[in-house]
């Protein structure tokens, strides 16, 4: 059967289709795939996700998919949305839908002064990590905070945490916003804050993970070098966000905007706001209504608890470095930090016009110009570190933003190779013994505290990451710097 947004689309170039406006849809749609890519993703359905996100109110430019796309919970994965600030009378929409669940669910490179050479029992060092590391759905193992240091910790993001002795001040010049965000504690729920309350340096489970990797090739010289990486050197990503607290604030959001839209035929309708949406779960509230600047406000807390959360791994990563080492020969220093799941205020030139827009960002990365103002003197003329975990098997990449400048998906990028199986799926088909064999066949030494997750994680759950990246610079979102094959891998 043939779907309604299949006879609209059409390919504009090698890297690129477009779903034309059709029916309630306010802008045209775009999808960072060739025609390999899109037949092998096994999905029709991101793409009328993708279509559904083109209806909210206040939208602007495109509606866009990066390479990675895949089904989530109203927006697809991989989706990029961004609503004028200033249309109507209370702005335009935004959606907890279009930042997902996990809440500033980002990566945080750091490089070393080590070559593999270097490392005297990578094994040793993989279990040490392991057992040193918290790891799994619980927050065991966490740092314990009061709630004084809690507040601290979710009004001042990673800036709070290094004060608090959990990470670095000089880290923060290298971290998307210098992590910190503008938030209000007292928007969270006393659930949300118990939650938080002992899970600060912990990795949590799913596809989060610690991996130690080494610089296997560098496709730009200029910028490897203004990020501080080299062929050959060990590298560690760590991949999280903010844990139960998070996820608390995104539950209950969702819960209170779902409850104001009513099935009205193929439609949910609120007639609080007279929005009329085609899926329930893109519900949503104008930015400047108080529910709209409730969700924006609580969603940043959670995003401060992320930043903070990074940083004390960082810190745990480099004391068990040193521990393992016998020395501070390390020097473990923070390349960049992204977010994968956020809304940020930005402004944007659209039509030739410039645009204060709510950006929304879920399974996507900030790809900012070198010559923007956010970013770090060593950045300049460079452009963003954009980081892009693969799977545990592959490989990972560092691209980079333009040298100058935006590109045409409100400065967006992929964040990762994306799923093209279920994790159900994914069970049925790999089996986690024999997976941990062959991964370890290939010199990957991996931990895991729970034995579905391996399955749920295989390489073959994913797209081809190498395949990803070559799209998103074809796309001309960010170009390739260097990429990074996996030695070890922590996951809950």
């Amino acid at each position: 059967m043939t779907l309604e947004w299949e006879q609209h689309i059409e390919k504009v170039d090698e890297a690129l289709f477009r779903i034309n406006r059709h029916g309630s849809m306010r802008t045209d749609a775009m999808l960072v795939a060739d025609e390999a890519h899109f037949a092998a993703s096994g999905d029709d359905r991101s793409p009328g996700q993708l279509v559904n996100t083109a209806t909210l109110p206040g939208i602007v430019g495109d509606a866009w998919a990066m390479a990675d796309w895949h089904f989530g919970y109203g927006f697809p994965i991989g989706g990029v949305v961004a609503t004028d600030l200033n249309w109507g009378e209370q702005g335009g929409v935004i959606s907890p839908g279009g930042v997902g669940f996990d809440i500033n669910c980002g990566v945080r490179l750091c490089s070393t002064d080590l070559d593999i050479s270097q490392i005297p029992d990578l094994a040793r060092l993989a279990k040490h990590l392991a057992n040193r590391i918290p790891a799994g759905a619980s927050g065991k193992g966490g740092v314990l905070l009061d709630n004084q240091e809690l507040q601290g910790i979710l009004e001042g993001g990673a800036e709070a945490s290094a004060d608090l002795g959990w990470g670095l001040h000089e880290d923060l010049s290298h971290i998307e916003s210098n992590g910190i965000l503008e938030g209000d504690v007292h928007n969270l729920s006393q659930r949300a804050m118990k939650r938080g309350s002992k899970s600060l340096g912990t990795l949590g489970s799913g596809n989060h993970f610690l991996e130690l990797q080494v610089v296997d090739r560098v496709e730009d010289e200029q910028a490897a070098k203004a990020f501080g990486l080299r062929l050959g050197q060990i590298c560690a990503m760590i991949h999280t966000g903010s844990r139960g607290l998070g996820h608390q604030v995104c539950s209950e959001h969702v819960a209170a905007l779902e409850s104001k839209y009513r099935n009205q035929g193929d439609n949910w309708y609120s007639e609080h706001w007279d929005i009329s949406l085609p899926d329930r779960q893109l519900a949503a509230a104008p930015f400047h209504s108080k529910e709209g600047q409730d969700y924006f406000s609580a969603m940043q807390s959670a995003g401060n608890f992320a930043f903070a959360n990074r940083s004390a791994l960082t810190k745990r990563l480099r004391d068990n470095l040193a521990h393992h080492l016998g020395n501070d020969d390390a020097n473990v220093q923070v390349v960049y930090d992204v977010c994968h799941n956020i809304a940020k205020v930005e402004e944007h030139v659209i039509h030739g016009s410039s645009c204060s827009c709510c950006v929304h960002r879920k399974g996507a990365t900030r790809a900012l110009g070198g010559d923007h103002t956010e970013l770090a003197a060593r950045f300049s003329g460079i452009g963003q570190p954009v980081l892009i975990p693969g799977d545990m098997g592959t490989a990972s990449w560092v691209l980079a933003g333009p040298k100058s400048g935006s590109n045409n998906a409100f400065a967006s990028s992929c964040h990762g190779a994306g799923r093209q199986l279920s994790r159900a799926a994914a069970r049925k088909s790999v089996d986690s013994e024999e997976l941990l064999e062959s991964l370890k066949a290939k010199g990957i030494h991996v931990h895991t505290r729970t034995p579905n997750i391996l399955a749920e994680e295989a390489p073959q759950a994913y797209k081809n990451v190498d395949d990803v990246i070559r799209l998103t610079s074809q796309a001309g979102l960010a170009r390739p710097v260097v990429r990074l094959r996996p030695l070890a891998v922590i996951k809950g």
